[in-house]
């Protein structure tokens, strides 16, 4: 799996998991989606995210995640 794709499945996977949290445990969860959202709208502008470099540490592939 490459770079891209797995970012996509770490964000996919936290905004799904936080607001099932939020809706079945406590509303509060809900905060977590909103925080990820200003992270994606940050990160489109500044090129900085902090799990890309983990990943990259980890040794995943850079390549292009669409056709």
């Amino acid at each position: 799996m490459s770079l891209e794709r797995t970012i996509l499945l770490v964000v996919g996977v936290v905004i799904l998991g936080s607001l099932l949290l939020g809706v079945f445990v406590a509303p509060g969860f809900l905060w977590i989606t909103a925080l990820m959202g200003a992270h994606l709208v940050q990160a489109s502008f500044t090129g900085f995210c902090p799990v890309v470099r983990l990943l990259k540490r980890m040794g995943l592939p850079e390549r292009s995640g669409f056709a």
